[in-house]
C-alpha cells in the first residue's frame, strides 16, 4: 500500500479521528528546511508535527517523554506535548501535537541581537546540562564526531576541494587536529543536539525559544556548541562561550563539530536542500579560521 502524502488533508483526518475535540481547526502547513519533520499550524494554540523518514519515527515518542520533564528547569520557552498521535489513517508512525510557540526561525528572521542570544543560549546549554540525564536516550551525536560523520569527512573534502568549494589541505590539517583531541570523560548530560538557526525562534530580533528536539540526547555537550560557529559572530562568540561554561577541550571538540558537520553536511544537502546548505557552509567557514590561531 502507497503512503499517504504528508500534508493538510492527512492531518485533518488524523485530528479528526484521535483528537475529535479539535477537529474543525483550520490546518496550514508550515514551510520548513527541516529533513525529519513535516510541521502544521493547528488553528492557533497548536502545533503538529509528523516524521517525513523511518530514521525519525521515534521522536515524537521521544520528545513526548522527554520535553515535560525538561522544560520546567529551561530558561527559554520550548515545545510542551500536548498530544499523542499514533498511526492510523494510512500513516504508519507515532505522531505530536504540542503547543505553538510564536516567534519565527532565525534562519529566515535572523537575531539582530546576537550579543543577548549569545548569553541566553550559552546560559540554555548550562541549564540543559544541569538535569538528571539518568536514563537519556544515546545518539551518534552525543559521542565523538566521528561516530556521526562515519568516513564522510575525507570523500566530502575531496569533492569541495575540487570544485574550489575550500582548500583541502588547510580542512584536512585542521580536521586531523580536531582527531587528536581527548574524548569527553564525564557522565552523559543531555543535549539538544541540533541547534542550528532554523531551531531558533525569533522575536523582535532577539531569541525567543528553542524547537524541534528531534536529536535531544545524552552524552558529549560539544556538539550542542556549533551555535557558535553557525549562529554567533568573532565578537560575539566569547559570550556565548563564557555563558555556556565548558572547558577549553570540550568547547575545541564543538569547533571540530562544526568543521566536520558543515562540510559533510553542504556536500550532501547543496542539491537537495539549499538553506540547510547554506547553514553549513557558513558554519565550517567561520570555524575554520580559528585553527590557524
Amino acid at each position: 500500500m502507497t503512503a499517504p502524502a504528508i500534508d493538510t488533508a492527512l492531518v485533518e483526518r488524523l485530528i479528526a479521528a484521535q483528537f475529535p475535540a479539535w477537529a474543525g481547526l483550520p490546518v496550514r502547513e508550515v514551510d520548513s528546511a527541516g529533513t525529519d519533520n513535516a510541521m502544521f499550524r493547528l488553528g492557533d494554540e497548536y502545533a503538529v508535527r509528523l516524521p517525513k523518514a523511518d530514521w525519525a519515527a521515534g521522536q515524537a515518542e521521544k520528545e513526548q517523554k522527554w520535553l515535560p520533564r525538561l522544560a520546567p528547569h529551561l530558561p527559554l520557552p520550548v515545545p510542551v506535548p500536548v498530544g499523542h498521535g499514533v498511526p492510523g489513517e494510512g500513516y504508519d508512525r507515532p505522531w505530536s501535537v504540542s503547543a505553538w510557540l510564536d516567534g519565527d526561525d532565525a534562519y529566515d528572521a535572523p537575531i539582530t541581537d546576537l550579543a543577548h542570544a549569545a548569553v541566553e543560549l550559552g546560559r540554555f546549554g548550562v541549564a540543559l546540562r544541569a538535569v538528571d540525564a539518568t536514563g537519556g536516550p544515546a545518539s551518534s551525536r552525543g559521542g565523538p564526531v566521528t561516530g556521526w560523520e562515519e568516513g564522510s569527512m575525507a570523500p566530502a573534502v575531496r569533492a569541495l576541494g575540487a570544485d574550489g568549494t575550500l582548500d583541502a589541505a588547510a580542512v584536512t590539517e585542521a580536521w586531523e587536529s580536531a582527531l587528536r583531541l581527548p574524548a569527553w570523560q564525564g557522565d552523559p548530560v543531555w543535549l539538544h543536539g541540533d541547534l542550528l538557526p532554523g531551531n531558533l525562534l525569533t522575536r523582535d530580533g532577539r531569541l525567543h525559544a528553542v524547537i524541534d528536539f528531534g536529536c535531544l540526547s545524552a552524552g558529549d555537550p560539544a556538539v550542542d556548541l556549533m551555535a557558535a560557529w553557525s549562529l554567533f559572530t568573532p565578537d560575539t562568540r566569547p559570550l556565548f562561550r563564557e555563558a555556556a561554561e565548558v572547558d577549553d577541550v570540550t568547547w575545541a571538540r564543538g569547533r571540530g563539530w562544526a568543521l566536520c558537520w558543515g562540510i559533510v553536511t553542504e556536500h550532501y544537502y547543496r542539491g537537495k536542500n539549499p538553506v540547510l546548505a547554506a547553514v553549513a557552509h557558513r558554519t565550517w567557514k567561520q570555524a575554520l579560521p580559528e585553527y590557524g590561531n
